[in-house]
């Protein structure tokens, strides 16, 4: 079953529990003549929601690229994820809200034996289905699930802070409603608002994973005929699809057929391992000029002497051009590029005084 298809049978168990459960509700509120449980049975129903508007977002999602969309629209799934944490963000506000009335304004619970039942099989329920919802969505890398298991989690929370503060009451006469309320509406609040930020930063464009950006640098290292990784830049148009470049060193021995060869193998490598849609350029290592070699190796060892500069490469010399370029990475302290070319610049100069240099800064994209 692809992951699609594991999101949607994840929300479909969500839907049936949440109506099962309400339909519990409906039934006893019924029979018991209790308005409160009926309409606690309504709310449930309303939970369901969170899990309608994955399935929707996921069918979405998984539409085929056009001429508009030529990347398709697997960053829909993002939308709802933002849409399920407004969900969670409005029930911890609303939550906020009464706690507050309620330290100004207590009330004394009353609860029946029917009720307390209701609300134990409640917290249990919610308790199993939002661990279920949210450890899938964690397998299946869904926002949007995380999102509605944590909803299923904190609305289990909520009740059995009630009926915590409502056995303190009974049991001792103290008023714990309004305090638990707040504490934990403002734990939901904060878990909202981070709930939020990634799907937010996700859309906005967020860095790769540290462990990512290494496991690609290791499994493009291990070709032959690579002599370094540089400049991976990933973007990512959903959960399924990711689009970026990076850059290997070769030997400037190589054939255009070889490299041909060896870049075709990395990009299939890519797509296949880790569904990565890759263009892989090249920058030549000097072998045969034994002149451009030693330039070449003062040259990094020159810039990399400098400690705000993470990382040398791209180096390229030529004469009938009368021009020497070679890229550079600075650490996150630099904030002035042209300042920092001048410096480099005027370090490298007295090496090759009758060519023009070229430093060209490139940025850390990933982690």
């Amino acid at each position: 079953m692809n992951r699609s298809s594991e999101i949607i049978k994840t929300s479909v168990v969500g839907i049936f529990v949440n109506i099962l459960l309400a339909a519990f509700k409906a039934f006893v509120g019924l029979l018991s003549n209790s308005v409160a449980i009926v309409m606690d049975a309504v709310n449930n129903l309303s939970d369901a929601l969170s899990s309608v508007i994955t399935i929707v977002g996921v069918k979405l999602s998984q539409r085929p690229a056009d001429r508009k969309h030529p990347f398709g629209f697997g960053r829909i799934e993002y939308f709802t994820a933002i849409i399920i944490s407004v969900i969670v963000l409005s029930a911890g506000i609303t939550s906020l809200i009464e706690s507050v009335k309620k330290l100004f304004n207590p009330t004394e619970p009353t609860y029946t034996s029917t009720t307390l039942i209701i609300i134990i099989v409640a917290i249990v329920v919610k308790l199993v289905l939002g661990l279920y919802v949210k450890r899938k969505g964690k397998q299946l890398n869904s926002d949007a699930l995380i999102a509605s298991g944590s909803d299923a989690l904190f609305d289990a929370v909520i009740t059995l802070a009630t009926l915590i503060s409502a056995g303190v009451m009974l049991l001792w006469n103290v008023s714990l409603d309004g305090v638990l309320g707040a504490l934990i509406s403002i734990v939901i609040i904060k878990a909202g608002l981070e709930m939020l930020a990634s799907p937010v930063n996700e859309l906005i464009g967020t860095s790769i994973s540290a462990e990512l950006t290494k496991q690609i640098k290791q499994e493009v290292a291990s070709f032959d005929g690579v002599h370094g990784v540089f400049d991976i830049i990933l973007h990512n148009y959903g959960p399924d699809v990711m689009i970026g470049s990076l850059h290997i060193n070769v030997l400037d021995s190589m054939s255009a057929y070889e490299i041909h060869g060896l870049t075709r193998q990395i990009s299939t490598r890519m797509h296949e391992k880790y569904g990565i849609i890759m263009t892989v350029g090249v920058y030549a290592v000097y072998t045969g000029d034994n002149r451009c070699s030693d330039l070449q190796k003062k040259v990094m060892e020159t810039l990399s002497d400098h400690k705000e500069i993470v990382q040398v490469h791209g180096f390229y010399y030529s004469k009938t051009k009368n021009y020497l370029s070679v890229d550079v990475v600075p650490d996150i302290s630099v904030h002035n590029d042209e300042i920092l070319v001048k410096q480099l610049t005027d370090d490298i100069q007295p090496l090759v005084p009758e060519m023009k240099v070229i430093i060209v800064v490139d940025h850390n994209y990933s982690e």
